[in-house]
């Protein structure tokens, strides 16, 4: 078979009247040919979604195409009725989703979800669709599969339901696979296994894959081409190599250029004063219960650690590893179950509420989603506002402190009287850290604060939280599952695993020369690893 997969010629698709440009895609072509990847690479806005909503036949209805085709084998997608579309879905065409816990009905077992597809497309019987459920869980490694076909989403883990996403879209071995940002939020360890997962299927089973991502170094793992796009428009493509050593736009450049590198610099010790302080930090989840029953999850278990003024120290660890426990017991937002936590000299570990209220301002938090961080019925300006006002700051002086504070973070003062949904998702990450400047903290803590944000904005926001670091003399808890993320902006690092602190030491150390199993496994698993992307070109090692 020497056809293409899929042909998208001349595509283009116009978005509503009062929309920030014309098309959301426009004129855009290229192929995916059978046993290849092809992935499709841009920033928020750029139109890769776009592109893979109109070959699937998903666009919402504002969305119209209005030029062009997207040929799956030869049939025009763009133009088929629905019921050619129904067909064509799972049979010959299939996508993996972004998150699979919305993707996935949370009120059917998983196995039922996976057999509903060989319902619709097959005539099987009831228990011939049990037997070729359990037979593709096995096929993507998941374990003790003849048990957890009749299991819940909600009783898996993220990258457990990922593999039964993987499961129903290749099931019934469609020509073409459609990943859109598969494993954005996975730890590295199940990245790097859903990776291998989605390269033997596609090799066992000559699949086409359409995979959309912003992670240059899944790029690098994975591409047999790119395809670089912006505003709507392919800026530039070609084989992997090609784009990742020899980019030839500017924008390819740039995203290339805006990539962590996995080499932390060297960084000076620093000697400042210390802003917070855990010894013997434990919390457990759960209970004896009656007569000595019952279930306990060690979550934290004795975390000693200590963060200096104008350092930044970073916790990495899969999910599960008790790096957002750890914080949000330092915040004070869960009560730990013993140990000690040191604010400004203070423990505060067992303070009660309402003499934790004075601490509270010398710790905030900024989280990883800045949309569901802010009430989208309020003005920034109002959110920004409402913490120093109830320590006591009068309003007129806010709103003064929110000006100067939108413009250190990049963002006019005028843009106060906005709404979050008027800002995209990097300005409104940075409306966040205003939001926590406003009240003057001593510790900082980013809890996965740029994981979900495209290369380019990412590098802006860890700069802004680098420079407002240094600006404020502030102590920063960075915790985040990106380890080049983390080699480059923090002084030291903690390693955790099951709640334990497992080995901590210079960033640079624990890279260049980690001392326990679990940290080597964690840097080998990270994607890209033979690949280091410098200003305009990356090197293949």
């Amino acid at each position: 078979m020497t056809e293409n997969v899929l042909e998208v010629r001349n595509l283009t698709v116009e978005l509503p009247a009062a929309s920030d440009r014309k098309h959301a895609v426009e004129d855009i072509s290229f192929t995916v040919g059978p046993g290849e990847i092809v992935c499709v690479v841009g920033e928020s806005g750029s139109g890769k979604s776009v592109t893979a909503q109109a070959v699937m036949g998903l666009l919402p209805r504002e969305l119209k195409p209005v030029a062009g085709a997207t040929l799956l084998e030869g049939e025009d997608t763009l133009h088929a009725p629905v019921s050619r579309l129904r067909q064509l879905r799972g049979t010959k065409m299939a996508m993996i989703f972004q998150e699979p816990m919305t993707a996935l009905n949370p009120v059917a077992r998983v196995g039922d979800q996976i057999a509903e597809m060989l319902e619709i497309h097959t005539t099987h019987s009831a228990s011939e669709r049990r037997a070729r459920a359990i037979e593709i869980m096995k096929a993507v490694h998941l374990p003790d599969a003849d048990r957890m076909v009749d299991s819940y989403p909600h009783q898996l883990s993220g990258g457990q339901r990922q593999r039964i996403m993987i499961a129903c879209a290749l099931v019934l071995d469609p020509a073409l696979l459609i990943a859109d940002e598969p494993t954005t939020a996975l730890d590295v360890t199940t990245q790097a296994q859903i990776l291998t997962l989605v390269k033997e299927m596609q090799e066992r089973r000559g699949t086409g894959v359409l995979f959309i991502t912003h992670d240059f170094g899944v790029v690098a793992e994975i591409a047999d081409r790119v395809v670089v796009m912006q505003h709507g428009k392919i800026v530039e493509q070609g084989p992997r190599e090609q784009i990742l050593q020899n980019p030839q736009e500017d924008y390819s450049k740039m995203l290339m250029a805006s990539v962590p590198s996995m080499h932390p610099p060297e960084r000076m010790p620093v000697e400042g004063k210390t802003a917070v302080k855990t010894t013997n930090l434990v919390k457990k989840y759960g209970s004896k219960g009656w007569f000595g029953a019952g279930r306990e999850v060690l979550a934290a278990s004795d975390v000693n650690l200590h963060v200096a003024r104008g350092e930044t120290l970073g916790i990495v660890g899969e999910s599960g590893s008790g790096k957002s426990t750890v914080a949000r017991c330092i915040a004070r937002l869960i009560d730990p179950t013993s140990g000690e936590i040191s604010l400004h000299g203070t423990d505060i570990a067992t303070m009660s509420q309402g003499n934790l209220r004075p601490h509270r301002s010398k710790v905030q938090i900024v989280f990883q989603d800045p949309y569901r961080s802010m009430n989208p019925r309020r003005t920034v300006g109002q959110s920004m506002v409402e913490a120093p006002m109830n320590f006591g700051t009068p309003k007129e002086e806010a709103m003064a402190m929110a000006r100067e504070l939108m413009e250190t973070v990049g963002l006019s003062g005028d843009a106060l009287e906005r709404y979050p949904h008027q800002f995209s998702g990097g300005q409104r990450q940075r409306i966040c850290i205003a939001r926590a400047l406003m009240v003057n903290p001593e510790l900082l803590i980013a809890d996965e604060a740029v994981s979900a944000l495209d290369v380019s904005v990412q590098a802006q926001v860890l700069k802004l939280l680098d420079d407002i670091r240094a600006k404020y003399n502030l102590a920063m808890l960075f915790i985040t599952h990106d380890l080049r993320v983390a080699a480059q902006i923090c002084d030291r690092l903690i390693v955790m695993q099951n709640g334990v602190v497992v080995e901590q030491g210079p960033t640079h150390d624990v890279y260049s020369a980690p001392q326990h199993d679990y940290t080597r496994l964690l840097l080998d698993a990270a994607p890209g690893q033979g690949v280091e992307f410098g200003s305009g070109s990356a090197t293949v090692a």
